[in-house]
């Protein structure tokens, strides 16, 4: 029974046919390229500051079409940027003036968040989604201290 195998990619999709003596089969694959996910743990203590990490691997970002948004425990709004511009309207009030960003950073692709004067209620997971690439980090935080 003689048989092979032809893959072809074909904007970010494989598709595999597999030929048999009896006949062929198409198999599709769908694979989201341009999705990066990536899960670290920072440790921070209580009444301390820690930053959360959070970067994008495009090389030729538009501010005016990025918006980045950071969770906590994934309901929880930390801090959103639109645009290049930071959007604290809707922000939960336990990070009003406790989460600080980088905006000089923007243009490198770094979004990270700086978290101060952590509470114990801090620790849990933090996500950080980019927008359009639907690049996401997750980011576990565990506080230590009294």
């Amino acid at each position: 029974m003689a048989s092979s195998v032809d893959i072809k990619e074909v904007k970010g999709t494989r598709v595999f046919l597999f030929c048999f003596s009896s006949g062929c089969f198409i198999c599709v694959f769908a694979l989201l390229i341009h999705k990066v996910c990536l899960q670290v743990t920072v440790e921070g203590v209580n009444g301390g500051s820690v930053v959360l990490p959070c970067s994008s691997t495009q090389h030729d970002l538009k501010l005016q079409d990025v918006s980045v948004h950071w969770r906590h425990n994934n309901s929880e709004i930390v801090y959103d940027i639109i645009k290049g511009g930071d959007v604290v309207s809707v922000q939960n009030p336990r990070y009003k003036n406790r989460a600080e960003t980088f905006p000089d950073e923007y243009l490198r692709g770094n979004f990270s968040i700086k978290l101060n004067n952590l509470q114990h209620t801090d620790g849990g997971t933090f996500s950080c989604l980019i927008t359009p690439s639907n690049e996401q980090e997750t980011i576990q935080l565990n506080i230590k201290g009294l």
